[in-house]
């Protein structure tokens, strides 16, 4: 158990160490590149995040975002698109070889658009897990975001022969809102049959690319005209993978499983320290990350404590179940739940109901998880294998002296006293002087101050009627 505990504590040690590791950054460059090769996500929004905030230190002319991606979460894509949209610095796209379905909307939110021959950009539909698509609501959402992106680039007002006038999008919102929605058409591009995806070349012709370029440095070469320039790269650090690994909604509903098991075969095994530490390192994992990106409250942290707290209260201190009981179940998941919420302290007016719900099923999950996980444990404890040392083998027979209930206990049945707490239907009593736990044999209620006798002692616990009972 020790040696387990050490390498435990070595461990978050070493983690601790890695979170202020980082690649050093010059204190000037002319340009930015952050590139955006995986999934696009809470480890991307980081990513964006830190990029940027070094880009704006180092005083680079532009960001120049480096697109090979199949898509991702669309909360984090609308996330990534609103810090472009909304950046002092020219974001640059320079699509590497995919930008599809949420890579679409953050490479139509940038200045210019850049391709390599052979890339492609397009089939934004919002789909679910399995990859079907998602009902109407969400594909109007989301058709209404990349229009609106595609519509903040601006357009001009061209005068017709006939006196007439007309709009022309740099970025024709009805192409991007395509790229959504199989039921829209663009006249000579495509019918209402498909979901629309651009290559290159079809991007370059309708407005979606700037240029056909190879590389980062044939954009600022022969598209910006810079002879003579600097180019830092983000480097992401241990700390920022760990940190969007630890916001995946999967690595999440497994920490709160871990929560959840930690504490209840703490309290099956008190003492042996091992769960208590798997629960409180697991709370850590999931609160910390929430903190750090701004999601977790310090009070929201609170309040996941407070329900802690109470929970013990109620099962150590408060015998029964009541309001202590009720109020630390809502705090314990109500304080998770609350940390996966961009709320602003009780303002949840830019929550949607999506996050919400989101939210809901992965402690949903996280909750079934760790009942699965007792059951199988609670089966598998002391068998050949990984748990078999954790159970006890040693056998205590009743030939070897060995008795289930003390001699002294044994010898209360029959002793009379009163109850100290309320009794529902444990409690303690008052038996000659001295406190024991006790439990109301019929399962009643009874009041501080109740007249009781023993009656039955079994497990090291007393059982014990109402002395008026006895006289009837």
């Amino acid at each position: 158990m020790k040696k387990i505990l050490l390498i435990l504590c070595a461990w978050i040690a070493c983690w601790s160490v890695g979170l202020g590791a980082g690649a050093a950054v010059p204190e000037k460059a002319d340009f930015y590149r952050i590139d955006i090769d995986k999934e696009i996500g809470p480890t991307t929004w980081r990513y964006l995040q830190n990029g940027h905030a070094e880009a704006l230190r180092t005083s680079a002319k532009a960001v120049i975002l480096r697109l090979n991606t199949y898509g991702g979460t669309v909360v984090h894509a609308d996330s990534m698109r609103t810090l472009i949209l909304n950046s002092p610095l020219p974001f640059y796209a320079f699509i590497d070889n995919n930008a599809a379905s949420a890579g679409a909307l953050i490479a139509i939110a940038c200045d210019s658009i850049y391709m390599r021959e052979g890339a492609s950009i397009g089939a934004a539909t919002v789909v679910d897990p399995t990859g079907a698509a998602m009902p109407d609501k969400y594909q109007s959402y989301m058709r209404a975001t990349i229009r609106a992106t595609a519509e903040s680039h601006g357009c001009d007002t061209l005068r017709e022969a006939d006196g007439s006038t007309r709009l022309q999008w740099h970025r024709d919102p009805l192409i991007a809102e395509a790229m959504v929605d199989e039921r829209i058409v663009v006249p000579g591009l495509c019918d209402s049959t498909k979901v629309l995806t651009l290559t290159a070349r079809e991007a370059l012709q309708w407005g979606y690319c700037e240029a056909i370029v190879g590389s980062v440095d044939d954009i600022i070469a022969s598209r910006l005209g810079c002879t003579s320039y600097t180019v830092e790269q983000y480097e992401s650090t241990f700390y920022d993978n760990l940190v969007g690994f630890l916001q995946n909604p999967v690595v999440q509903g497994i920490l709160i499983i871990l929560i959840l098991g930690g504490i209840y075969f703490e309290m099956q095994t008190p003492g042996v320290g091992l769960p208590l530490a798997v629960a409180i390192v697991a709370a850590v994992l999931y609160f910390a990350p929430l903190y750090l990106v701004g999601l977790a409250a310090s009070w929201e942290i609170l309040v996941f404590l407070l329900g802690i707290i109470l929970l013990a209260l109620e099962l150590f201190v408060i015998p029964g179940f009541g309001i202590a009981g009720i109020l630390g179940l809502v705090c314990f998941f109500g304080g998770l739940l609350l940390a996966l919420l961009n709320n602003a302290d009780f303002d949840f007016f830019w929550v949607s109901t999506d996050s919400i719900t989101d939210g809901l099923l992965v402690i949903l999950g996280g909750l079934l998880g760790a009942v699965l996980l007792s059951l199988y444990l609670m089966r598998r404890i002391g068998r050949r294998g990984l748990f078999y040392r954790v159970a006890l083998h040693a056998e205590q027979n009743i030939e070897d002296g060995y008795v289930a209930v003390s001699g002294r206990l044994a010898a209360m049945v029959g002793r009379e006293g009163r109850a100290v707490t309320v009794m529902r239907p444990s409690g303690k009593v008052r038996i000659d002087g001295e406190d024991y736990d006790a439990i109301s044999y019929h399962n009643t209620y009874l009041d501080e101050g109740t007249p009781i006798k023993v009656v039955k002692v079994e497990n090291m616990q007393l059982y014990v009627v109402p002395q008026n009972l006895e006289e009837k």
